[in-house]
């Protein structure tokens, strides 16, 4: 485990956990299902993962892509591969769509579409997230 895993909420947001990434709810929901996936290593560049991580990487995004289709029916999806504050090797991943979703009574515009995502709009909602995570495992289908 490393800092930036921990600060996303390791263990408690984890959806799915790989031999080299663990798939987790983006504790701020900037688009609903916001999720982050990040290496479980201690790279802080993407070319000083091992090997085995980056075949890992495409049962990985077909698992995330699945998952998200079902929960969020998105047209587009953004990977965002920042490390700026957080140094660990990690993807922040947001379904994009034109509108809105809903789930638990809370409402989630994409507020950036059809541009960049609006990072700024990223709102915590505890009890969203958890049923977010739960709904993911329960429809969650690995290819690996």
């Amino acid at each position: 485990m490393n800092d930036t895993m921990r600060k996303f909420g390791y263990p408690g947001s984890l959806v799915r956990e790989y031999q080299h990434w663990v798939a987790l709810v983006r504790p701020a929901q900037v688009t609903l299902g916001s999720l982050v996936v990040a290496a479980k290593g201690h790279a802080t560049a993407f070319g000083q993962l091992e090997p085995g991580a980056y075949a890992e990487l495409a049962n990985v995004t077909a698992d995330v892509e699945g998952a998200l289709a079902s929960l969020t029916s998105y047209a587009r999806i953004n990977y965002l591969m920042l490390m700026m504050v957080d140094p660990h090797v990690h993807f922040h991943i947001f379904p994009r769509y034109e509108g809105e979703r809903e789930l638990g009574g809370e409402s989630f515009p994409d507020l950036g579409w059809p541009g960049p995502p609006d990072l700024s709009s990223g709102r915590t909602v505890p009890m969203v997230a958890d049923r977010i995570r739960n709904q993911l495992i329960e429809g969650w289908v690995s290819h690996t």
